[in-house]
């Protein structure tokens, strides 16, 4: 019942409170403070209320564009129908951030923002074992870029693009950065191949000289 007053105020354009939704909720202060300690637990609750399905999100496919593929496409209509709940977890995130540099926040508990990460993880499983950790790292990074309400204000705010169309740029993009960084980890290991061997090469060159010297 809290947390669907909370969403219903966020959809007002607010950032509640605990005591705002305790009095649109008709409960005691009390009893909505027993639940969430904080506002930024009360939010944090209400956006792992809106992701729902997302979080337990799984795939069967092991070709990693279309996992990826799959995630986004899974993920965005829910983020859209949700889009409130998730941008105000991201201006309380910004208003958290300008009070900490201000020395202002106090012990207020800090927002925790960090689904994507395991979600994106997940979905590039099967790469794993064939990307260096780096390049793995990077490309999950470059891919957090297009997952999440960053994205869809970038592609919807400032690009006026329809809930359809900005998904379709999300998978368009994700699905380049797979295949990027897939090919840049052949060229790396199509290198490494070649000095081994250009080593190898010199190794047995030497190993020659050195026993065509030692003959009597």
């Amino acid at each position: 019942m809290m947390l669907e007053t909370a969403m219903r105020l966020m959809k007002s354009g607010l950032i509640p409170s605990v005591s705002e939704v305790a009095e649109a909720a008709e409960v005691s202060r009390a009893t909505a403070y027993r639940y969430f300690p904080s506002q930024a637990a009360l939010v944090q609750a209400a956006v792992d209320a809106g992701l729902g399905p997302i979080l337990e999100w799984e795939s069967p496919a092991d070709d990693v564009e279309e996992r990826i593929a799959d995630l986004i496409a899974f993920s965005y209509p829910r983020i859209f129908v949700h889009e409130a709940t998730h941008r105000a977890a991201l201006r309380l995130a910004l208003d958290q951030w300008a009070r900490r540099q201000a020395g202002t926040i106090g012990d207020e508990p800090r927002i925790v923002r960090g689904n994507r990460k395991r979600l994106l993880r997940k979905a590039l499983a099967p790469l794993s074992g064939t990307l260096d950790s780096k390049t793995f790292d990077k490309l999950t990074q470059a891919l957090s870029l297009m997952f999440g309400i960053e994205a869809t204000i970038v592609l919807k705010d400032i690009w006026g693009l329809s809930t359809e169309q900005a998904e379709q740029v999300a998978v368009w993009s994700a699905r380049s950065l797979v295949r990027s960084a897939i090919a840049e980890s052949g060229r790396k290991r199509s290198a490494s191949d070649a000095a081994k061997k250009k080593t190898e090469v010199v190794r047995s060159r030497n190993r020659k000289k050195r026993q065509e010297k030692s003959k009597p």
